[in-house]
């Protein structure tokens, strides 16, 4: 008897288990299709109301170049806060990789590129004729594109900013520090278009100011430290323009040069690692000003066509103090000194 009660008591709270899950269970298929869910925290993904996809390709990983990308992304993130998604790719010096990088942008079909340095700005005009291109760090753009008579204005889907700063000034620096030189040596590598053009018109201005000058290109990094070597052994003053490959090899310069001829530089970054002045500009203020060009052409507020090529606003005399000292040489009047890293 007491087994059988005991039998019923556990049927009956067996079934009262079962009733009690069944109340409670939740129907899967109930569940709302639309109902969101949390992100990840630390999510890389773009978000998913991103109204526009922008690519950078910068040609290469230095201070200048790092500093105008800084300024594109912190512009458009500011202008249009969570409405791009950003993807920046880095060629790593390499020309063709620009080329790769630019075509893939095409095939994605992105709503704009901006290109940092002439070589990704040349693969871009190669690659598309109608997603909209903005350049910065581009010294001339009628040097850059082929473009005789330039007039400030691309006219294309083609525009940006220039990081040019006054070459005759540049030239006049080298006066105002060395006036009793005669020789400068101009060094730059043959492959930038921009670099050539550069020292060209700073040579134009030395000579209108009594020196004389010689150019001294290099390839690649290959024979770059022999022909620094020949422009040091026979040259009073050196000077270098913005170029790309410089800017990545100023150790090569330095190593050179350091203590034994002064070497002035077309921009803050190249001066930082081997020069002794500089007419420097901000390249942070004209990424900024891309990626704010960029913003109006997204929203249909400017045609890219129509836009001209804008300059950097202001520019600062600046000196290295290691450089300086190394040459015992005191700054004129009126130059800032390059911050050490």
């Amino acid at each position: 008897m007491k087994k059988t009660v005991k039998l019923a008591a556990l049927l009956l709270a067996l079934a009262m288990a079962l009733s009690l899950a069944a109340c409670s269970g939740t129907d899967l298929d109930s569940a709302d299709p639309n109902e969101s869910k949390a992100a990840p925290e630390n999510s890389n993904e773009p978000a998913g109301d991103a109204k526009y996809v922008v690519g950078i390709c910068q040609l290469a990983p230095h201070v200048a170049l790092d500093a105008a990308t800084e300024g594109f992304i912190d512009a458009l993130n500011e202008k249009l806060p969570g409405q791009v998604e950003i993807q920046n790719k880095n060629a790593a010096g390499d020309s063709p990789t620009c080329a790769t990088i630019i075509n893939g942008f095409v095939s994605d079909g992105v709503d704009l590129i901006m290109a940092n340095a002439t070589a990704p700005l040349q693969a871009a005009a190669s690659a598309t004729n109608s997603i909209p291109v903005l350049g910065t760090s581009i010294t001339e753009y009628g040097v850059a594109l082929g473009i005789e008579n330039f007039s400030g204005t691309v006219g294309t889907n083609v525009s940006g900013t220039s990081d040019l700063a006054p070459l005759d000034q540049q030239a006049e620096m080298i006066k105002e520090w060395y006036p009793d030189a005669k020789t400068v040596g101009l060094i730059y590598c043959s492959a930038e278009a921009n670099s050539q053009y550069q020292v060209d018109n700073v040579q134009k201005k030395l000579e209108e100011l009594g020196y004389s000058c010689k150019q001294y290109p290099f390839s690649d990094t290959n024979d770059m430290a022999s022909v620094v070597q020949d422009a040091a052994d026979n040259n009073d003053v050196l000077y270098v323009p913005t170029d790309n490959t410089a800017a990545n090899n100023t150790g090569i310069i330095n190593n050179i040069c350091q203590g034994v001829v002064p070497v002035f530089a077309g921009e803050e970054g190249i001066c930082g690692g081997c020069g002794i002045a500089t007419l420097s500009i901000s390249y942070y203020d004209i990424g900024y000003k891309t990626g704010e060009m960029a913003a109006q052409i997204l929203t249909g507020e400017a045609d890219v066509a129509s836009m001209p090529i804008e300059y950097a606003p202001q520019f600062v005399k600046k000196y290295n103090p290691v450089t300086c000292q190394a040459l015992n040489i005191t700054p004129p009047d009126g130059y800032e000194a390059i911050a050490a890293e």
